[in-house]
């Protein structure tokens, strides 16, 4: 009897501490690999998912467009970070929402989202539940539209495969919302925090979750030679060790294995068998006294990953060791690459010319901080719409009265320096040598012949 108990809490400590995960192939829903994928967990911000899948429901429905204003709530407002951070009353268009929600993970945009679609988060809520569980994800629950933690809160890594999938059937002219790499607001820009976009060949979704008691998650996707999968990891120990498990798992699906015909068949993702048991709590694994700053979403975008959040664990090496089985053995995970930005804004609809000065206005230097008596800085006043720009810099008069022009610094590539080098001494002797050449020549040349009449 001791030693069956002794078996049984083994069992239930293995979730935790393996997390769980599932790769499935999106089309026809075959299972290629599974870990634990049938155990209840905490979804955190993949719950995303859901909020967005119920609010596309609604457009279809033509209960809403993309172009209808939701007003922020005190509610919204109070939302615990990530968040936009936009004050009561101030009014977002569900496309910039939903933008805002899936890139920024912007919990008050959530909430924005839950009560403009269905009066309250409670409807909400209640909506999400309904909606699961009619297309199959009979384990989950929903109390909340953004996975902040709650008890009530609940999904498995099987489930969440089912919506990803279904999503990905239900609303693939809309699938650019959940691939967006990066948003702009103003002079800012904010990239998806799933890492997996823009690194890894083929992704193209979908979200990422974070609470101290799920640990790490990601539902991805991936696409190569029309052949799309979708990946599952729930409970990581990092930002950095989930986007490498989610590298792992969707190229072993698509690397041919002469030896997969000994694998037996795991079925398709509707038909595992669900466990009937409550989440793990990994609070203490993820957030406890051990790490060397506090566990966040936002630690890969803000803080360089992995080896930065304090974490000394085998997958810092990987994201940088490990090699795909390509010709030229390539990383799984790359250096992230250039990226072009989605506007976002509040606000009702702009036109494609307003989006274009709005983000030449944003383009623009910062305002220079004026200095007043006493040494303290001030920023200057923003500038009112439709105001005139501000005059070009005057030059500045150096202490030997002598006039020189105002020097801006752009920061340079490493590629460009090399085709275009800065001015040096070397480069200063070279130019004065060749005008003095140039005007030596200009002096002893013959006047050239009058030009015919």
């Amino acid at each position: 009897m001791a030693l069956g108990s002794a078996f049984a809490a083994n069992l239930a400590a293995t979730p935790a501490l393996a997390g769980a995960s599932i790769l499935i192939e999106a089309e026809s829903g075959k299972v290629l690999r599974a870990e634990n994928a049938t155990y209840p967990w905490y979804p955190a911000s993949t719950t995303k998912l859901m909020t967005l899948y119920v609010t596309l429901q609604a457009v279809k429905q033509g209960r809403i467009t993309f172009d209808t204003l939701f007003t922020v709530s005190r509610n919204a407002m109070m939302q615990s970070p990530t968040k936009m951070g936009y004050a009561v009353g101030t009014q977002v268009t569900v496309d910039n929402a939903l933008k805002m929600m899936m890139v920024k993970s912007a919990n008050d945009m959530a909430v924005l989202l839950a009560e403009g679609v269905d009066g309250s988060i409670e409807n909400f809520a209640d909506d999400m539940t309904r909606t699961a569980h009619r297309i199959g994800m009979t384990q989950s629950n929903f109390v909340n539209p953004n996975g902040l933690p709650a008890d009530g809160q609940i999904v498995s890594a099987r489930d969440m495969a089912i919506l990803a999938r279904a999503l990905i059937r239900d609303f693939p002219e809309y699938s650019f919302y959940w691939h967006i790499p990066a948003i702009k607001y103003g002079r800012r820009i904010v990239r998806n925090y799933n890492t997996l976009l823009g690194r890894y060949p083929g992704a193209d979704g979908m979200k990422t979750g974070f609470i101290c008691a799920s640990g790490f998650n990601l539902v991805a996707t991936a696409t190569r030679n029309g052949r799309q999968l979708i990946a599952v990891v729930l409970g990581s120990p990092s930002g950095g060790a989930r986007a490498v498990k989610a590298a792992e798992l969707l190229e072993s699906g698509f690397t041919q294995n002469p030896l997969s015909w000994l694998t037996p068949a795991l079925g398709t993702v509707d038909n595992l068998t669900p466990i009937n048991a409550d989440p793990p709590n990994l609070h203490d694994q993820v957030c406890g006294a051990h790490r060397k700053r506090p566990a966040a979403e936002d630690e890969d975008a803000d803080a360089g990953g992995e080896t930065a959040a304090g974490v000394d664990t085998p997958f810092s090496a990987l994201l940088s060791s490990l090699r795909a089985p390509t010709p030229k053995g390539a990383a799984l995970l790359s250096d992230f690459g250039a990226i072009t930005p989605t506007i976002v804004y509040t606000g009702p609809t702009r036109t494609p010319d307003q989006l274009a000065r709005l983000n030449v206005n944003a383009d623009e230097p910062a305002e220079p901080r004026h200095k007043k008596k006493g040494g303290r800085a001030l920023a200057a006043k923003p500038a009112e719409a439709g105001s005139e720009a501000a005059p070009a810099a005057k030059p500045i008069i150096a202490t030997d009265g002598k006039t020189r022009p105002v020097v801006h610094w752009t920061p340079t590539s490493s590629s460009s320096l090399a085709a275009s080098p800065p001015s040096g001494p070397e480069t200063k002797q070279a130019a004065d040598k060749a005008k003095k050449k140039s005007q030596k020549a200009a002096t002893t040349a013959k006047p050239a012949p009058a030009a015919a009449q």
